[in-house]
């Protein structure tokens, strides 16, 4: 089985849907204004990547790999990051909409996710240790069995975590977000 490796290339205004990616493996690409939505990415490899300004919705990612990967103001709907290759797994999100993606029980500390969409989110099981949620809506996300330790919300809004089903110890929250760790109580704070 032949086996096609992309290295430094960059792709602009590609339609992967229409033309399905012809490599295995893509090492420092940069993805531009490419649309991979509902498009089969099982069992590439993505290294060291950058993706901007591309629509990812509902991609398949069943053994995908995922390292050093960078999002850049993608739109990432419906992802199923927990069925991607965990060896190695990595990414960091910028100006992304993640909203009904999935986390669940995967292994990623210090990721972070900067002014992003996270509506519906779950990350139940997921390790968030270190993790940064700056200027992130988190309306609807689940934290369930997630460790937090470390993770900042200080910029984040519209989340809900039970203090007593999530390890939270050392994460760091606004003033201003601390109703949505008293939630489950039905508190009245002004």
């Amino acid at each position: 089985m032949d086996h096609k490796y992309q290295e430094n290339e960059t792709f602009t205004g590609v339609d992967f849907a229409e033309r399905a990616p012809d490599a295995d493996a893509y090492e420092d690409c940069t993805f531009q204004n490419c649309n991979f939505s509902n498009v089969d990415l099982s069992g590439l490899k993505f290294s060291a990547c950058r993706f901007e300004s591309c629509d990812l919705s509902m991609a398949t990612l069943g053994e995908t790999a995922l390292q050093e990967v960078e999002f850049s103001n993608c739109k990432l709907m419906g992802l199923r990051f927990d069925e991607c290759r965990t060896f190695l797994l990595g990414f960091q999100f910028t100006d992304c909409v993640l909203n009904f993606s999935s986390f669940y029980n995967l292994k990623i500390p210090n990721t972070s996710f900067q002014a992003c969409s996270l509506v519906e989110v779950e990350f139940i099981g997921a390790d968030l240790s270190g993790a940064v949620f700056d200027e992130c809506d988190l309306s609807g996300a689940v934290f369930e069995n997630t460790v937090l330790e470390r993770a900042d919300f200080r910029l984040a809004s519209h989340f809900s975590i039970d203090p007593e089903l999530n390890r939270i110890g050392r994460a760091k929250f606004s003033s201003t977000g601390l109703a949505g760790l008293l939630e489950k109580y039905n508190l009245v704070i002004e």
